[in-house]
């Protein structure tokens, strides 16, 4: 009798391990649920807002996402593909994200969260990959390790719930579909003027602060910040004089404030 359970094991073991590895739904579809029928995209879609009071009032749907990603162990999510990862990562830090305003909501900003010795990214109030996190160790420690994903174009897909933030889209970032996502969310924050445009008295590109803050992914993506701005150029302005101007590198660039009101 042990033998023939010991071999009915072996036989459904396979079987076993390709359900668990299943388990996880990469098409993120409770996410999906809660984006779609709480965020706003702009009239010109470069920027979106949320309906924080609404999504407080039905805070289930979201919840149950949250256990979902905290339910992933760190072995299952080594063996994932590398969109796979990213397109969980980035959802990962917007929706602990939405959990975080949601827990303090109403406030004006992110930054009026947490206490003066320990800001909202350094707060340890979530799981993931089976330990206790912070929005920061999401971002910096995961998803820019150096030589582990190398894709400036995160800069314009985590949303730290701020008007001077990238839009955070109405829809899950999937892997199927990650690098024609990044790119539209790169596109649409660059078309945005009030965070990125040309100056064309002064010669220079006013860009956000993001650029500042994280030069260094670009300069490794590009060589340089300049030569990455350069590669958006017709997104910067019509005029085919200033895209040339712009590809030639013949400009300098000047950081805008950043607005941390909340992007409600």
């Amino acid at each position: 009798m042990k033998y023939v359970v010991l071999c009915t094991l072996l036989i459904l073991a396979p079987f076993a391990q390709a359900v668990e590895h299943e388990a996880f739904d990469h098409e993120h579809a409770l996410f999906a649920k809660v984006l779609a029928g709480h965020v706003s995209w702009s009239d010109d879609g470069t920027a979106s807002t949320v309906d924080y009071a609404r999504l407080k009032q039905d805070p289930a749907p979201l919840q149950r996402y949250l256990d979902q990603l905290s339910a992933v162990s760190r072995s299952d999510f080594d063996k994932w593909e590398a969109s796979q990862q990213l397109a969980f990562l980035i959802n990962a830090y917007n929706a602990f994200t939405l959990q975080l305003i949601l827990d303090n909501y109403p406030l004006e900003s992110i930054r009026n969260i947490g206490r003066f010795w320990e800001n909202p990214w350094k707060m340890r109030f979530f799981e993931l990959l089976g330990e206790s996190m912070h929005l920061d160790q999401v971002e910096h420690e995961i998803i820019r390790e150096p030589g582990r994903y190398d894709e400036p174009r995160i800069h314009f897909a985590v949303n730290c719930a701020s008007v001077g933030c990238p839009a955070l889209r109405d829809e899950p970032y999937v892997a199927e579909r990650l690098d024609a996502q990044l790119e539209d969310a790169t596109e649409r924050f660059l078309r945005d003027r009030s965070r990125n445009r040309w100056d064309a008295r002064r010669g220079r590109l006013e860009v956000s602060s993001i650029f500042r803050w994280y030069t260094e992914d670009f300069d490794k993506a590009a060589g340089s910040l300049k030569n990455w701005l350069a590669d958006y150029a017709v997104l910067f302005s019509d005029d085919e004089a200033v895209q040339a101007e712009l590809r030639r590198g013949a400009f300098s660039v000047s950081y805008l404030s950043y607005d941390w009101a909340l992007n409600e």
